[in-house]
């Protein structure tokens, strides 16, 4: 039988970073391709005795729930992040998703006729790419640099293009590990109001810091006017465990209804189980997540130091990169006019694997750029593994240089 799949999914690639997990699977294969959290480090005992007690209340976890999730998370998510990031909402103006990413794809569907324009950073989050494709957007990329979308490109893009929204992910960014810094978020947020356009911020790697410096939320410096143009969303997939497939967005309550009936046309609401879970984890009697999240960054700094240090080594002398101050990723550019994706074909023999950047340009890729986890696998696999990829670029640089 000949199916006839619409143009819709037709028209979306698949994911770069799922493609590469399922060609490392089974085979003895170091990945760094992956936005994986250390495993070993999921806190099982603290989630085991938060599933406890949420069973000694009764077997509502195993009810149908609210399609904005439920209460008591939506409520202490809120102190949390009034307390911690100075993002002052209450619980009508959060909801509950399975994961950010699916808060990205609610806020799209709730806000996209096929068409709209979507400002991004350029290059940005690829599966952020498959759901604006999805919905047929026109994606526009706006200059960054280190410090995040260039003030002049920006201004010039919503005076053509009046898009609906702008997607960033302005601390330790996915792919490139930037923070933007305080002048740009603040460009951002003045230059949106002042022609009317929603802001989509996307913070999943906002608590692993490696230093203590902060740089305010967009959604924080906006603070909490009549009107939001500032949506916020945020996950526990990075801080407690990705399998719990809990986010969870924050945004006007006009906003926040579109994005329940778009919801509950596609799941009817996330696990109640995984949030009163979480809710019980939120409580310090029974989880202290700050620690948690403490010690997590602190070794997730160390692996990024140890990637930092087989970076240095001779063979890398022509690339380029950002020594990450958070987050999961180094984004590395190789000289000019080498081509990552056929470097990974090489590496890949070696038994190691990364994702090529070009998955993650709305415009013209870089084809010499890639991005390089480092929170999965712990310092010895990392340096096992860089040993395998330095040989790759050797070979591969002694190929391209004729030698």
């Amino acid at each position: 039988m000949q199916y006839s799949f619409s143009k819709r999914i037709q028209s979306v690639e698949s994911s770069a970073v799922r493609d590469i997990l399922k060609l490392t699977q089974g085979k003895s294969i170091i990945s760094f391709a992956g936005g994986l959290p250390a495993e070993e480090w999921f806190p099982v005992d603290a989630i085991r005795t938060a599933s406890e007690r949420v069973f000694r209340q009764g077997p509502q976890a195993l009810q149908y729930g609210l399609t904005e999730g439920t209460l008591s998370l939506r409520e202490r998510l809120a102190a949390r992040m009034g307390s911690q990031r100075n993002i002052q909402a209450d619980a009508e103006e959060l909801l509950i998703s399975s994961g950010s990413q699916q808060a990205i794809d609610l806020f799209a569907r709730a806000i996209l006729d096929p068409g709209d324009v979507v400002l991004v950073e350029n290059p940005t989050y690829l599966a952020c790419l498959q759901v604006l494709g999805m919905y047929n957007a026109r994606v526009i990329p706006v200059e960054s640099d280190d410090n995040g979308m260039v003030p002049e490109d920006l201004v010039a893009k919503l005076k053509q293009h009046q898009p609906k929204f702008v997607y960033v992910v302005p601390t330790f960014g996915n792919p490139t590990g930037r923070v933007w810094s305080l002048e740009r978020r603040e460009a951002l947020l003045r230059l949106c109001r002042e022609h009317e356009v929603l802001i989509l911020e996307d913070d999943p790697y906002g608590d692993l810091r490696f230093t203590s410096e902060r740089v305010p939320n967009i959604a924080a410096l906006e603070g909490r006017p009549e009107d939001r143009i500032v949506a916020y969303t945020s996950t526990f997939s990075k801080t407690v465990a990705p399998g719990l497939r809990t986010g969870w967005i924050v945004a006007d309550k006009r906003i926040i209804r579109m994005m329940a009936r778009a919801k509950q046309s596609s799941d009817l609401h996330s696990s109640v189980l995984d949030q009163l879970i979480l809710s019980e984890m939120l409580l310090p009697e029974v989880f202290k997540l700050d620690d948690h999240i403490h010690k997590l960054s602190a070794v997730y700094k160390e692996r990024m130091e140890t990637m930092a240090t087989e970076l240095q080594k001779e063979m890398w002398r022509d690339s380029k990169w950002n020594t990450p101050q958070g987050g999961m990723f180094f984004w590395v550019e190789l000289p000019e006019g080498l081509d990552a994706q056929t470097l990974l074909t090489c590496a890949v023999e070696k038994g190691v694997a990364f994702v090529p950047g070009t998955s993650f340009y709305a415009g013209e890729p870089k084809r010499n750029t890639m991005r390089l986890n480092f929170s999965f696998a712990q310092p010895e696999t990392i340096r096992t593994g860089m040993e395998r990829l330095t040989e790759a670029v050797s070979e591969f640089f002694g190929r391209y240089s004729g030698v």
